[in-house]
């Protein structure tokens, strides 16, 4: 007998994999970050690819076995980002890399957060189909992001990073799809 828990979808899950779903394929991010108090402004432009990624594949496994979580339990839908990013203003490359993702009721569960390379879990709802909200929190750091698809070609990103209650950056994201 399979157990329940391997199909049965909540809402935010039926969501997030169709979220993941509509964010396929590969992305030019012109980001705009904003370091307060201070203003100091950073812009970066990013390739960003991104593959969805099904229930019970090796990765989405993997990632299950990082978070320790029960091996009757698997996630219900995840993505795999990749990412090259070059900055702007002084025409060199920035960074590289890739993270996975994975959906659990309204937990998203990562192999990696923004500033450490540690599993971090985020909890996520939905505003409305195409607005998809995330907040990590982790070593004393807040992360509270929005991604919002604007059609089929393009999405839109904030994130706001805070610590003992104090925003101290800001990021824009302007996506525009390049391909599907």
């Amino acid at each position: 007998m399979t157990s329940p828990l391997k199909f049965a979808q909540t809402t935010e899950e039926s969501q997030i994999a169709e979220f993941f779903q509509q964010s396929a394929g590969k992305w030019r991010s012109q980001r705009r970050y904003y370091t307060l108090p201070e203003g100091e402004t950073k812009e970066l432009v990013t390739i960003v690819t991104i593959c969805f990624l099904e229930s019970g594949c090796d990765k989405l496994q993997k990632l299950s076995q990082m978070h320790d979580l029960a091996a009757s339990v698997s996630l219900t839908c995840g993505a795999e980002v990749t990412w090259e990013s070059s900055d702007v203003l002084k025409a060199r490359r920035e960074s590289q890399g890739s993270t996975l993702f994975g959906a659990l009721e309204n937990t998203l569960y990562r192999d990696r957060g923004f500033a450490t390379s540690k599993p971090v879990t985020a909890k996520y709802y939905f505003p409305n189909p195409q607005t998809l909200c995330l907040r990590t929190e982790y070593s004393g750091s807040v992360f509270e992001e929005e991604l919002k698809l604007v059609g089929s070609k393009y999405r839109t990103r904030q994130t706001i990073i805070s610590r003992a209650g104090e925003q101290l950056m800001i990021g824009q994201y302007l996506e525009k799809r390049i391909n599907s």
